[in-house]
């Protein structure tokens, strides 16, 4: 399914950012609003996403951590020969999917209240951090070599 978006303008002057661009496309049209949930910005690097999971049991939910994607599930098993006079709780099957930025990490979850409460961190490796070049000053041409990619280790 394609969105009405052209990005083709944005891949001249941007590199690396194909897989933004490739959500951004792929993006689910209808949303289900089922169970409801928060996204909090708890510090700089520090999240954290609260689902409303009224009814569910820790043994009825799940969650896992994929690369680059948060998934919460549950599903609540029937309990015997329970005649309801009315049911207001949907305490259905869900899956709610989180598309993660690099680098994140869930560092714990907890369920309190009817809330699953899932925390998470953004550990960006040192290596990847940004660093400031020095630039050398040196009198006539410049000393620099051709320019050579890393070597990779198989």
């Amino acid at each position: 399914m394609r969105t009405a978006f052209d990005f083709s303008p944005l891949y001249r002057s941007s590199i690396g950012f194909d897989r933004v661009f490739n959500l951004l496309e792929n993006a689910p049209q209808a949303v289900d609003s089922w169970p409801p949930y928060d996204i909090e910005r708890c510090g700089e690097n520090v999240y954290r996403v609260t689902i409303a999971v009224a009814g569910f049991s820790a043994e009825d939910l799940d969650v896992s951590h994929e690369p680059n994607l948060l998934i919460a599930s549950g599903d609540r098993k029937e309990q015997d020969k329970v005649e309801y006079l009315h049911r207001g709780l949907p305490l259905r099957l869900f899956t709610r999917r989180f598309e993660l930025a690099d680098h994140m990490k869930v560092i714990g979850a907890s369920l309190n209240n009817g809330l699953l409460v899932i925390d998470l961190v953004r550990e960006v490796p040192e290596e990847m951090k940004p660093r400031r070049i020095t630039i050398a000053k040196e009198d006539g041409a410049p000393k620099a070599g051709p320019v050579e990619a890393p070597k990779q280790v198989a």
